[in-house]
């Protein structure tokens, strides 16, 4: 069994996975998506990310020896606003039922556009609104220790009450409150003090507690779901770089207060970048998983350029980078075909087992397909969860790549005319290597698509 070293946030350095608390059976949690919208493409990498990880843990250590956490937060302001404003438009319902209408709407799109990029179920996937008990409880413990206070109708968590608050993050309370943007309210002891639990009004969700109806602030979830589900310690706990402050930062606090070890690795992705600038509606590149699906772009060419990037490094997704994944999936499925997968290659589980190096694993099937090992492909793409695209008929091919191959074959055909048959000879050199078939009849020419067509490789042709 190869030994897993991943990188932990918390200890600034790679470690060995050791599985703690149940020798042979690592238990994972990731923060998964608030439920408000579609899930845009930076959200669609963690969940990619973590399902590698997933794949992997089950391959070393059995698929019944793993247990993977992912939940979904279903108590948030932007679901709110969404009810009210369907409320406000003449929806029928009461603000509940809007919100729980929202809720599983929106659940159910990001579970359908995961699936689409190959990413498979966790083996539990919590709703906030249903640990809500669970929550009061371990509020009212903090707040028995010393750790919360009630003011308001709220409770919030002191900070300074946690000596170890910040190193997660590298930075002490003080600097925090330099550089952070906190709500200064009348009610908090300490500007950095975050909520636990705050007050609802009649129409907004709440529940019955010891301090008034209400409802929980966000970072008491992932506490409260983790320790019912995963127990007081566990391995690894994921999510994006941009959960580290406050997020995890509270997440950590809060569960070591109650003595909870909590998580023993912490893993986070670096952000995502289009055409090599951060994604914003602004900017005029933000899109969702579905804006890509239903422009054409596979899921599995969305998840081959994820993984094409090491996950603690921003990952610039483009579209010359979609291109060359679709021909690289296309050229590998006439290698594959209908090849079972074979004994995983050592040099891929070697990759994978190296803090997740899911671009050096890539670069090992480029290899295996150089080498035709149909078998040894199949089972790293397995393991990778990327799946195959077939090769594209005629009908299948996109605008601009017709109209590129047409100008090639007319520029061939000027060439042979005007007897530059240096320039003809390229072209036709050039139609062999991207994978082009063209046929020369009475008629003209007339082409087809082969099993490696690269388009990438007719541009270099203009």
């Amino acid at each position: 069994m190869a030994e897993i070293q991943l990188y932990n946030t918390a200890a600034r350095a790679k470690v060995p996975l050791e599985p703690l608390v149940t020798p042979g059976h690592p238990k994972m949690y990731v923060c998964g998506p608030t439920v408000y919208d579609r899930a845009h493409l930076g959200n669609a990498r963690p969940a990619i990310v973590f399902d590698v990880l997933y794949r992997l843990l089950r391959h070393t250590y059995g698929a019944e020896n793993v247990t993977y956490v992912r939940n979904f937060t279903d108590v948030d302001d932007k679901i709110n606003a969404e009810a009210r404003r369907r409320m406000e438009a003449g929806t029928p319902g009461t603000m509940e039922e809007l919100i729980r209408a929202r809720s599983d709407e929106t659940i159910a799109w990001y579970l359908e556009d995961m699936a689409a990029v190959g990413v498979s179920e966790p083996d539990e996937m919590p709703r906030a609104t249903e640990y809500i008990g669970q929550m009061v409880a371990m509020i009212a413990a903090l707040i028995e220790r010393g750790h919360a206070y009630e003011a308001e109708g709220h409770v919030l968590f002191a900070v300074r009450s946690y000596d170890a608050y910040g190193k997660l993050s590298g930075r002490s309370v003080d600097d925090m409150i330099a550089g952070a943007r906190v709500e200064v309210a009348p009610y908090k002891a300490d500007p950095m003090d975050f909520v636990l639990w705050k007050p609802s009004s009649a129409e907004e969700p709440g529940w019955d507690s010891p301090w008034g109806r209400g409802r929980p602030g966000w970072h008491i979830e992932c506490s409260a779901m983790a320790a019912d589900l995963l127990g007081e310690s566990f391995d690894i706990h994921g999510g994006g770089n941009d959960l580290i402050f406050p997020h995890h930062e509270n997440e950590i606090a809060q569960s070591k207060c109650m003595n909870h070890a909590f998580a023993r690795i912490w893993m986070h992705n670096e952000m995502l970048q289009v055409e090599g600038k951060k994604m914003s509606k602004s900017l005029g590149n933000f899109f969702t998983v579905r804006d890509l699906l239903d422009q054409g772009v596979p899921g599995e060419v969305i998840r081959f350029v994820m993984l094409s990037t090491h996950y603690r490094k921003p990952m610039d997704w483009t579209t010359e980078k979609a291109r060359e994944a679709e021909a690289t999936l296309r050229k590998w499925h006439g290698i594959v075909g209908d090849t079972a997968p074979g004994n995983l290659p050592e040099a891929v589980i070697d990759a994978l087992s190296d803090d997740l190096n899911t671009a050096g694993a890539i670069a090992e099937l480029h290899r295996l397909a150089r080498d035709g090992d149909a078998a040894g492909l199949a089972a790293g793409l397995d393991i990778l969860g990327i799946g195959l695209l077939p090769p594209e008929s005629a009908g299948e091919i996109p605008n601009d790549v017709r109209t590129l191959i047409e100008t090639l074959i007319d520029a061939r055909r000027t060439a042979r005319a005007e007897k530059d048959f240096a320039r003809a000879d390229a072209l036709r050199d050039g139609f062999a290597a991207a994978g082009l078939i063209v046929k020369d009849t009475s008629e003209g020419a007339e082409w087809e698509i082969g099993p490696d067509f690269d388009p990438a490789r007719l541009e270099a042709l203009t």
